[in-house]
């Protein structure tokens, strides 16, 4: 559905501090970055900005820890089932269409709310996104004033040079929020595991580029720019031969439309399906205790903010890492690294934060990445326009006051 912005704003609080209105935020995505990658692969360049800034414990995917539903948590505020991105892959009931990464571009009815950049749009501050997921979907009839299209081959040095590019516009012309987005930690956490050089070489190459980042923001744009490093999730090692066969499931796909979101199944009831052939596949999936795979209470769903809706499955079967779920044959299976896990350390992502709007040397607890949302938007001065799931106090301590 689209977001109808001709309501009335929502009487959230919008925290503004001191030079709220003349901020810049560059928000940088490093999809897969495990919240110990740090240490663990040496990233000298984001420890130094660590140790300068403020750095969470950890940050806290919403539910699934995937790669689309957190990247727009993370710039919306919203839980999964608000902003309506529930995976990375999923089926809607209502509309009967499966829903494919980046679908948004075709289609931008597929997420239901208000991402950070048309916040930005909206209220006259440009704003620029570098693959972002669903950054280029025309949410409300409009994109960010400049972006490129999601999952176009750009060498990761070009994402540095653009940016720098977009900073050093003219003023009119210039975007006050700007967002990143490299992939080739999480691309080599899929392959070769979280333990792996691989892995170790990709966290060098992305630290190097942080690096070069922070160095010419100092010199060739403005020091006053606030640099922002996060993660949507982070890896867990899993192991070919701990992989299920769906099919040994014998799900009738006559009634049920199913999802292989490899940590998760997910199991939709197809129309004309009753309550009663739901409740006794359930009790069959229950029953099959020589799997390594659990079905997910309502109860448990829901602390998840994991409920109701067209686009939440019927049944919803979880595992526990290293096992999965596989439709690849065996000869086709690999050892590597995966996520979608639910309430583990393993999952948990970074935070990193630096720039004169932002406390120094700083560490913070755990936190969800919902909050994320509400910061950003008092930095940038904005009103916040539709309900969010996110509190602007959470990280409301980590702003300088002066």
């Amino acid at each position: 559905m689209k977001i109808l912005l001709a309501v009335c704003l929502v009487v959230f609080s919008s925290f503004t501090f001191g030079k709220s209105n003349e901020q810049t935020v560059v928000l940088i995505s490093i999809d897969g970055f495990r919240h110990d990658y740090i240490e663990k692969h040496d990233a000298k360049n984001i420890a130094k900005l660590a140790e300068q800034g403020v750095r969470s414990e950890g940050l806290i995917p919403v539910y699934p820890s995937k790669t689309f539903p957190n990247h727009l948590s993370i710039i919306t505020g919203r839980y999964p089932t608000n902003h309506g991105l529930v995976d990375n892959n999923f089926y809607d009931t209502e509309r009967q269409q499966k829903y494919s990464m980046g679908d948004g571009l075709e289609d931008s009815s597929w997420i239901t709310a208000l991402p950070l950049w048309n916040l930005a749009e909206f209220q006259g501050v440009k704003a620029a996104t570098f693959f972002w997921p669903e950054s280029d979907a025309r949410i409300n009839g409009r994109t960010p004033s400049y972006f490129y299209h999601y999952s176009t081959p750009v060498p990761n040095r070009q994402r540095v040079d653009q940016i720098i590019e977009w900073l050093q516009l003219p003023e009119q012309a210039r975007p006050r929020l700007v967002t990143g987005y490299f992939s080739v930690v999480d691309s080599m956490g899929h392959r070769f595991g979280p333990d792996s050089k691989q892995v170790k070489g990709a966290v060098k190459h992305v630290d190097e580029l942080i690096g070069e980042l922070w160095q010419r923001l100092q010199t060739e744009v403005d020091p006053s720019v606030n640099l922002v490093l996060v993660s949507d999730h982070g890896m867990a090692p899993i192991l070919a031969d701990k992989m299920m066969e769906v099919d040994e499931l014998s799900i009738d796909d006559n009634l049920f439309t199913v999802i292989n979101a490899q940590t998760r199944l997910l199991i939709y009831a197809n129309q004309g399906t009753s309550e009663q052939q739901v409740k006794s596949l359930r009790t069959r999936l229950t029953e099959m205790t020589n799997m390594a795979f659990h079905v997910e209470s309502e109860k448990q769903l829901a602390k998840r903010h994991f409920t109701d809706g067209p686009r939440v499955p019927a049944i919803v079967l979880g595992t526990k890492a290293p096992d999965t779920f596989a439709t690849r044959p065996a000869e086709q299976r690999s050892d590597g690294g995966t996520h979608g896990y639910y309430g583990t350390r393993e999952m948990d992502g970074f935070f990193v934060a630096t720039g004169p709007a932002l406390d120094n040397n700083k560490k913070i607890e755990r936190f969800e990445n919902i909050h994320i949302y509400p910061m950003l938007a008092g930095l940038l001065g904005l009103e916040l326009l539709t309900e969010i799931d996110g509190r602007a106090d959470v990280l409301q301590p980590i702003l300088e006051t002066d």
